[in-house]
């Protein structure tokens, strides 16, 4: 289960891309989390100010 609070999930999704996955597609497909989930996740982030950034494959 993932963080409901938007900094929390910041910081947990920055963490498993930083540790465990090279992009935001391959943590999703081993979370199985899909694309509405996905949107639902970004929409929190973007409202904290943060983007996904794949340069860096973190949110910034």
């Amino acid at each position: 289960m993932l963080p409901q609070d938007p900094v929390m999930l910041l910081s947990y999704m920055n963490m498993k891309l930083r540790d465990n996955y090279s992009s935001l597609d391959a943590l999703c497909d081993d979370l199985e989390i899909n694309k509405d989930e996905l949107a639902e996740i970004i929409g929190k982030l973007e409202g904290i100010g943060y983007k996904y950034d794949p340069g860096s494959n973190k949110f910034v």
